[in-house]
């Protein structure tokens, strides 16, 4: 008789994804989407654009306030970002104006 392994539909597709190249990109677009829900609703409405090139997080706020603030713990926000996602894409946040 012979014998199937059996293995949950989420752990073949995460290695499929990361077998084809695909994953890193997926990685980075849910950091950007989740933007909103790591920071909150305050951050979110003052935040205009996020985007991520190369491992840079580039984040466009509306509030210099903020801006000052969320460079005192870019180290943290890189940590935390990265979790959101169970990944490491995130090597860096620039906060622009």
């Amino acid at each position: 008789m012979q014998q199937h392994s059996v293995q949950k539909i989420g752990s073949l597709l995460n290695d499929y994804l990361r077998e084809s190249g695909l994953e890193k990109p997926l990685l980075e677009h849910r950091v950007v989407e989740k933007w909103p829900d790591v920071m909150g609703p305050m951050v979110a409405r003052l935040t205009r654009k996020v985007e991520l090139k190369n491992g840079v997080l580039y984040v466009h706020i509306s509030s210099a306030a903020l801006k000052a603030q969320l460079f005192e713990c870019r180290r943290e926000l890189v940590i935390k970002l990265n979790e959101s996602v169970g990944g490491n894409v995130v090597d860096d946040v620039r906060l622009l104006g």
